[in-house]
C-alpha cells in the first residue's frame, strides 16, 4: 500500500514527504497578479520552462480568473484557452507534471485527455455535482480547496462562527464523498483568500498543522495575496518577502505543496526548512 503522502500522477508516483513547489501559469487576461502576461503560446512556454528550471515539480495551468469579484467565464471560453496551450505544453515538456485549475468536471475530463495529471478545484466539489464521479473515473489526483461562495461574491463580508471547525467539517464531508465516488489521491487546500478575511487567513495559517488529522497532503496558496499586501501595506510588486515568510510558516506547519508565482524563492524556502527538519 502506498504512503498517504504519495500520489499517482498518471503512472508517475510523486512523493510529497518532502515538500514540492507548484508553479502558477495563468493563461487569463485578468488574473490578479499576472493577468495577460502569458496569453500567447511563446510567452507561456518560456514561463513554464523558467519555472521548471527553477525547481517547480508541478505546473498549474489556470484559464479562469478566480480573484475576488471576478466574473465567471463560459465553458467554451475556458475550454478554448486551455486547448490553445495545454497540448503544446505537454508535448514540449513531456516529463513535467501538469495540473489544471478548474471547477468544471467536463473541463477536467478534457484536460486529462490532453495529458494533464492533476485537477485543482477551487470549489472542492461544490460547483459541479459530477466532479467527484469524473475524477473517480479519470483516476488522477484531486486538489480539494475550500471556498465560501464563488469568486464573484466570496469576499463580501465572509463570516464564520469558527473558521477552523467549519473547514474541518467541510473537508471531512467532501473527502468522504470523493472516496465514495472512487477518488483515490486527494490533496486538501484551505483556500487562503477564498471567502476569508485577513483574520481568518492568519488563523488558518497559525493552525495549519491541524489539517494533518485528515491524513491527506496539504497544499497552500498564499503567493502575492491580499493577506500579505494588506497586513504589510505593500503593493503587488513588493509581496515577495511576505510571501516567503508565510510559505516558510506553512512548511513548518506541515504543508506538502506550495502553490506560487515565484518558484525560485519557494524552492529555497523548502531547502532551508527541510535542512532544519533533518537536524
Amino acid at each position: 500500500m502506498l504512503n498517504s503522502k504519495t500520489i499517482n500522477c498518471r503512472g508517475i508516483l510523486l512523493s510529497l514527504e518532502n515538500p514540492v513547489v507548484m508553479g502558477i501559469l495563468n493563461v487569463t487576461p485578468d488574473s490578479f497578479s499576472d493577468g495577460g502576461k502569458f496569453l500567447n503560446e511563446k510567452d507561456a512556454l518560456i514561463h513554464c520552462e523558467n519555472m521548471l528550471s527553477e525547481g517547480a515539480t508541478i505546473i498549474d495551468i489556470g484559464a479562469v480568473s478566480t480573484k475576488p469579484f471576478a466574473d465567471e467565464i463560459s465553458f467554451e471560453d475556458e475550454k478554448k484557452r486551455l486547448q490553445n496551450i495545454v497540448p503544446t505544453l505537454v508535448k514540449t515538456f513531456p516529463n513535467a507534471i501538469f495540473s489544471v485549475d478548474t471547477f468544471r468536471s467536463e473541463i477536467a475530463r478534457i484536460a486529462v485527455n490532453e495529458g494533464v495529471s492533476i485537477i485543482n478545484d477551487i470549489s472542492g466539489g461544490q460547483a459541479d455535482e459530477t466532479m467527484f464521479q469524473t475524477i473517480g473515473e479519470l483516476q488522477v489526483p484531486y486538489v480539494m480547496m475550500h471556498t465560501k461562495g464563488m469568486p464573484k461574491t466570496m469576499q463580501v463580508e465572509p463570516t464564520y462562527d469558527d473558521v477552523m471547525n467549519e473547514l474541518m467539517m467541510f473537508f471531512s464531508k467532501q473527502i468522504a464523498g470523493a472516496h465514495q465516488a472512487g477518488v483515490v489521491d486527494i490533496i486538501v487546500d484551505p483556500g487562503f483568500g477564498f471567502g476569508k478575511n485577513l483574520e481568518h487567513n492568519y488563523e488558518i495559517l497559525s493552525k495549519l498543522e491541524r489539517f494533518q488529522i485528515l491524513e491527506k497532503p496539504v497544499m497552500t496558496g498564499v503567493s502575492r495575496k491580499s493577506m500579505i499586501r494588506n497586513l504589510l501595506n505593500v503593493d503587488l510588486e513588493n509581496t515577495l518577502t511576505g510571501t516567503t515568510v508565510a510559505n516558510s510558516i506553512a512548511l513548518l506547519k506541515g504543508a506538502n505543496i506550495l502553490r506560487v508565482h515565484d518558484v525560485k524563492e519557494a524552492v529555497q524556502a523548502v531547502k532551508i526548512i527541510e535542512k532544519i527538519r533533518k537536524k
